[in-house]
This record gives C-alpha cells, structure tokens and sequence, in this order.
C-alpha cells in the first residue's frame, strides 16, 4: 500500500519510507480501485456456480475466473511449486510453457486439484472448454485451481459455467479477477507501476499455506510493455526468488504455487532495467500484502538479516525467526520474549553452520539494540519501548468470540503496513537478505481447524 516503490536491493525489499493507512474498508475499496487499471490488451471477467463435492455431502461455490488477451501472446512466463505433490494444474502449466502462444488464463478458487482421480484430464477438459468459447486452442490456455486439496474438480458445473464467464469479460479494471481468486483472503490484492507509457498490474491470492520457494499461491502480472519471451522468462525467475521467495505465513509449501507474468506487448518496453525494476516493486507489494492478509495475521514481522557469509545463510536465519511458532505467539502477544528470538537465530546457525562465530552479532527490534556482541542490552525502559513497537504494529486486536469457538478478525481491510522491525547483523560476512513472516493466533487455529467444515 506505499505510495511510491521501494528502492529494491538484490536481497529482497527494504524497509519502506513510507505507509499508507486506511481509515475504513470504503477509503481502502477507493485505493484498489486507483490501482486497478489493466493494461492494454487485456480482458477480465468472472462467473460464481454451485456444485456437490464428490468427496462430502455439503454444497459448494466456486468463483470461475479468466484473463484474456486479445490476441494470443509469445511472451509468457510462468513459476511453479517446488512441493513434490503439486496440482494438476501445475503440471499443465509447466507443459505450457512450451506452447508457442498463450491467449488465456482460467483459475478456479475452491478446489486445487491436487492428486485427484483423473486431474489432469479435468484440468485440460477446462481449459478446452474455455478455448472453445474464445477461438483458442486448449493449448493456449493456462489453468490454475486453489482450494481444498485432495477434491476432485466439478468439471461438468464448470464446463456449463464457462460461457458465463466469456460472457462476462470486459477490460477497464483488473479488480473483479482479483476478487474471484480469493479464498480465506480477506480483501483483494492488486498492485501497479508505470513504466514509460506501459504498466505492469499484479494481483495475488494466498492467505494460508504459505512459504515458497519460486512462488506463492496464486499470483498474475500482467503487462503491455512488448519484453522478448527469453526476457521475461529471466527476469521473472530472479525477481519471484527475491520477492515472494523470501516470505512465510506458516511454513508450508502450497502444492499449487504459481505466479505467471504475460505480455500483451502493445507498448514499445523504453528500458529491460526499468521494467525489471518495476516488475520487482509490484511483487515485493504484493509478496507483503499476502503476509498481512494472512490468516489470522495481527503481526507483519519485517526480518532483515545482514553480515551473513552469503545470501542463503541470511535467508535461513529469517526464515527460522519467522517461523519459530514460539516467537509467533510471543509477538501476537505483544511479548518482546527476545530470548525465543535469540533461539530461533541460534537454531538455524546451530544445525546448518556449527562453526559460525556470533560473538559479533547484533540484534535490534524498533531500532534499539537488545543483544551486542552476544550479551543482552535490556532493562525495563528496553521493556516497555519493545512493547510499544509491537502495539503499534498491531493491525487488530482479538475479539473473543461470543460463541468461545470461532475467532473472526474485527476488520476486512489493512489498516496500515507498519510492521515489527527486527534486525540482525551476524557480523560474520557482506550478504543480507530481508524475510517477512507474521505472528500465530487464535483466529489462525480457528480458521485452519474449520478449513473444511
């Protein structure tokens, strides 16, 4: 929600100057919908059914979504999953990437066709039926699910449901595809940057079972700036490991990751180094803007690790901090419990790198150191000031439930994006990497324990 891009360091996203607050679900709604001007060249729509899952007797809904170029495009590009039980999905669409062409997208949210009875087969019977309706061929169709894992797709419902959806397309506003990817998202994600006279228009889907490793949940850039195929290909590799590669909600790997990035390339693209700047903003936004929507998210912890000996040693570190569940709950608590913090470093470097030396190292969270050159810096003023970082990163407090069952978030939109800053400087080396991750809560058990009931 900044304003104004980051400066991007080869290390993922910095710490921004600058935050945007909402007041209300209405100012943010407005926001959205400044950012949310498609490029040329494409066409959005969206259509909602009904369906009886196979696997229980409860009804269902599912939002069909689709992206449309139009006229079919060379220059695509697409990052998968690296969970060794990926989605039908994922395995077509690594199969696309060898098509000459691409001329749509079609995602459905609710169910992720993950090692179904005869997925593939679903998948390619919707993607023919989109190609039907557009004058495509299957081929040139990218399908991507999210949902329930283990839920055999309603292929014959949706097969029905696709001519709602062709008849639905129109171009001006991305936000309406941003909408039909959600799942448990609170609120949509879309975020833009201008380069020359094109731009580049993100949106993402992810809340839960999140921590990628080329991509995370379901991500689409979409551009009219004209960038050769090999290009893209390239920058979206670099640009995903150092944006999206570099969070977690709760540790898990998603089996349906996908971020794809497309051109229409009906705009003369002025600089490659602009637009791989560019393309490195809109994800480094929304790689954050899944964190905060996380489920059950109150806390965005911003990890920046530096005086590693290489990069992967720093992103290591952050990773263990922000998914140290004892840490999480501490800060969903507005605990500085620093000594869980000082674990969580000490367990990384401990199993990956015996031999490191952290004699030098120093910790600082809102900016006050707490640990120099391994000794604690703590007393009550430290205390109360950690305290009152960690509230005012605080994007809602928990509600109890009236039931004493089910937590809800008391909001549906971010309010702000500050976040509990920690640092750590390893002094061992010249590499840093920044890590974003989020606190455990309630709400986060609540929702997970009723996921599918």
């Amino acid at each position: 929600m900044r304003q104004q891009a980051d400066v991007l360091s080869p290390r993922g996203p910095t710490i921004p100057s600058t935050h945007l607050t909402f007041s209300s679900a209405e100012a943010h709604r407005t926001w959205l919908e400044g950012q949310s001007a498609l490029p040329r060249g494409f066409r959005v729509g969206r259509t909602r059914l009904d369906f009886m899952p196979a696997e229980v007797s409860k009804p269902a809904k599912m939002n069909l979504t689709l992206v449309v170029l139009d006229e079919p495009t060379p220059a695509f590009a697409a990052v998968f999953t690296k969970n060794a039980f990926p989605g039908a999905p994922v395995l077509v669409g690594r199969e696309r990437l060898e098509s000459p062409t691409l001329g749509a997208l079609i995602i459905n949210n609710k169910v992720s066709n993950v090692c179904a009875p005869e997925g593939r087969e679903a998948s390619e019977r919707v993607c023919a039926a989109v190609a039907a309706g557009l004058g495509l061929t299957a081929s040139q169709v990218l399908p991507c699910s999210t949902g329930v894992i283990g839920w055999r797709l309603p292929v014959d419902s949706m097969e029905r449901a696709v001519p709602g959806a062709v008849a639905s397309l129109a171009g001006g506003s991305v936000l309406p595809a941003a909408e039909g990817i959600m799942t448990t998202d609170l609120y949509p994600k879309v975020r833009r940057a201008q380069v020359g006279e094109g731009c580049i228009v993100g949106i993402a889907k992810g809340a839960g079972m999140i921590e990628p490793n080329l991509a995370t949940m379901l991500v689409f850039l979409l551009t009219d700036l004209d960038v050769p195929r090999d290009t893209l290909r390239a920058c979206l590799r670099s640009v995903a490991s150092r944006t999206f590669g570099c969070i977690s909600v709760d540790s898990d790997t998603s089996t349906s990751d996908t971020v794809a990035l497309v051109s229409s390339r009906r705009v003369p693209c002025p600089d490659l180094a602009r637009f791989e700047a560019a393309l490195e903003q809109v994800c480094a936004d929304l790689a954050e803007d899944i964190v905060r929507n996380g489920e059950g998210v109150h806390h965005v912890m911003r990890v920046r690790v530096r005086g590693a000996l290489d990069e992967r040693v720093a992103r290591g570190v952050g990773k263990s901090v922000v998914n140290s569940p004892l840490f999480q709950c501490a800060v969903n608590g507005n605990d500085p419990n620093v000594g869980r913090l000082v674990a969580a470093i000490g367990k990384y470097v401990g199993e990956h790198h015996p031999g490191m030396d952290l004699s030098r190292c120093t910790l600082r969270m809102g900016g006050r150191v707490l640990l120099e050159h391994g000794t604690f810096r703590l007393d009550h003023e430290a205390e109360a000031a950690l305290v009152a970082h960690m509230k005012g990163a605080e994007l809602y407090a928990s509600v109890p439930p009236p039931d004493g069952l089910t937590f809800r978030p008391p909001v549906a939109f971010p309010p702000h994006e500050r976040a509990v800053e920690i640092d750590v400087d390893l002094g061992s080396g010249p590499a840093e990497c920044t890590v974003l991750g989020a606190d455990r809560s309630h709400e986060y058990i609540s929702e997970n324990a009723d996921y599918r009931s």
